[in-house]
């Protein structure tokens, strides 16, 4: 056995834990740009707290999900105010975009050199400059991950910054944040989250300590996804989740994911105005039932096929349960928080093709427990549609 394992240089993870901000910013730098992906007036309280500590905050509202544009105009902004710390505060969109900033801050050339897909994959070569990541969602774990995800509007495709020195060098996590999330939104992150925890459960380069974390994560958002929807006040619940959420980034940055992702990027680059967390619930139960189906006709890793029962017996707390049972119970969260088919994205048969060859070369699907066959991955999409 030999494996790695990569996370932020520090974790600070607890209830009104946002205070630690002042001081950590304080101790690499005196002038903090502030990515953030909420209203301004939201953003109040992480500025507050660095001018307590003697840190000018300026502030740059990322609106929706990253573009390649919007990074260009934000390291362009950062520069103009001499910024020596970068903080992300919002969900995954707006640490993602921080932590490409503080990227390119350090690092010569164009964004292009370096992104996968439509740019050269040109390796970072410096470490980035010090980030501070503060989720107020809890879904991507982006707090942790060794990448950004943008999206490429003149590519219609989400691509990806990727490189250790995207770990931020500090990443605090506050429940309290995420108190007054609403409900469709606490959904669709939870299933991000879930999602996350579920793929890098069972990709090639999982690992015990990865696994470890995949089953606390998963059984935390089984016994309070369904409640914090219900009542978003439910403090026990919100941390629960935020404890999900960050342990599906440690996995994920040092497990990978699968088909469920390979496909949600793509069709996020296609129709961009999709919530991605949105996407993965609906697509889960359709790869999650086609990949046990598929493992069991090939007669391939049937320790991977005991890890899909070990899920469904976390998801439903019965010992006994298959994997059947996991795609059930799956199905049922996801039509208690009314999750659209993909279809209500503009998306129909015609565009089946083009999401399908996306799908098969995007990063995500390589790290799948089976190789899809085209059938498979075109009647998951239908399902899904």
């Amino acid at each position: 056995m030999q494996f790695e394992f990569s996370t932020a240089g520090k974790i600070i993870f607890g209830p009104g834990t946002l205070s630690e901000a002042g001081p950590a910013a304080a101790s690499v730098g005196r002038r903090a740009f502030v990515v953030s992906g909420v209203d301004m007036e939201m953003a109040r309280p992480v500025v507050s707290v660095l001018t307590s500590s003697k840190v000018t905050a300026v502030v740059f509202k990322a609106v929706g999900e990253p573009t390649t544009n919007m990074v260009n105009e934000a390291v362009e902004a950062a520069r103009g105010i001499s910024c020596d710390v970068v903080v992300g505060f919002g969900g995954g969109s707006a640490i993602d975009l921080a932590k490409a900033v503080s990227a390119l801050l350090t690092n010569g050339g164009q964004l292009l050199d370096y992104l996968e897909v439509v740019g050269n994959g040109k390796k970072l070569e410096r470490p980035s400059a010090p980030c501070i990541a503060i989720p107020t969602t809890a879904g991507t774990g982006a707090e942790v991950t060794k990448n950004a995800v943008l999206l490429s509007p003149e590519h219609k495709v989400k691509v990806s910054l990727r490189s250790p020195f995207l770990l931020p060098q500090v990443a605090i996590i506050d429940p309290q944040l995420t108190y007054t999330l609403p409900p469709e939104t606490t959904a669709a992150c939870g299933l991000d989250a879930l999602t996350q925890l579920m793929e890098a459960f069972v990709t090639a380069k999982a690992n015990p300590l990865t696994d470890a974390l995949c089953r606390e994560g998963m059984a935390r958002a089984a016994r309070s996804l369904k409640k914090v929807f219900d009542d978003g006040s439910d403090a026990a619940a919100r941390e629960d989740m935020c404890v999900a959420s960050h342990f599906s980034g440690l996995a994920l940055a040092n497990a990978g994911l699968g088909a469920v992702h390979g496909i949600a990027g793509p069709f996020g680059g296609m129709f961009s105005k999709a919530p991605h967390g949105a996407v993965c619930g609906r697509l889960l139960p359709f790869v999650f039932e086609v990949n046990v189906k598929a493992l069991r006709e090939r007669g391939e890793d049937k320790q991977t096929i005991r890890k899909y029962d070990e899920i469904a017996a976390i998801l439903t707390g019965k010992k006994t349960s298959k994997a059947v049972s996991a795609v059930k119970w799956v199905k049922k969260i996801s039509e208690a928080f009314s999750l659209p088919p993909l279809g209500t994205y503009g998306m129909t048969e015609a565009d089946v093709p083009a999401l399908m060859e996306k799908s098969m070369n995007a990063s995500s699907m390589k790290g799948n427990p089976v190789v899809l066959t085209e059938d498979e991955l075109r009647g998951i999409l239908l399902q899904a549609m």
